[in-house]
């Protein structure tokens, strides 16, 4: 009567081909990080790449956007400075931090006053 409930259990014979089949039950997963890497992190990657090559290019006369939203023009900034100089009104200008800066509205070339002789 017990043997009616418990069902027997075979031992499965050790084979050569255990390692491959190792080998193919870890490629789900190898396939799953591709493409979370080339769906999610790269792009993740080259984005902060840009937005830092953004940060290191702020020129006079750049519009910018901060994290607190404040819209404004860059007056003063230098690559070996942390903190720009950011006019939000006419005759009124603040001092951020480079790393607040989210976005770079629009960009200019040279600036107006820059005559290249340093």
């Amino acid at each position: 009567m017990t043997d009616f409930l418990i069902s027997p259990a075979y031992a499965q014979s050790a084979g050569a081909a255990g390692s491959a089949s190792g080998m193919l039950q870890l490629l789900p997963y190898a396939l799953v990080f591709i493409i979370f890497y080339f769906l999610m992190i790269r792009p993740q990657q080259q984005k902060q790449k840009k937005h830092k090559e953004n940060l290191a290019n702020l020129r006079r006369g750049d519009k910018i956007v901060t994290a607190g939203g404040i819209v404004g023009v860059v007056r003063k900034a230098a690559p070996e400075m942390d903190e720009i100089e950011v006019e939000i009104a006419p005759n009124v200008s603040v001092r951020v931090l480079r790393g607040t800066v989210l976005t770079v509205l629009s960009s200019v070339e040279k600036p107006a006053n820059d005559t290249g002789a340093a």
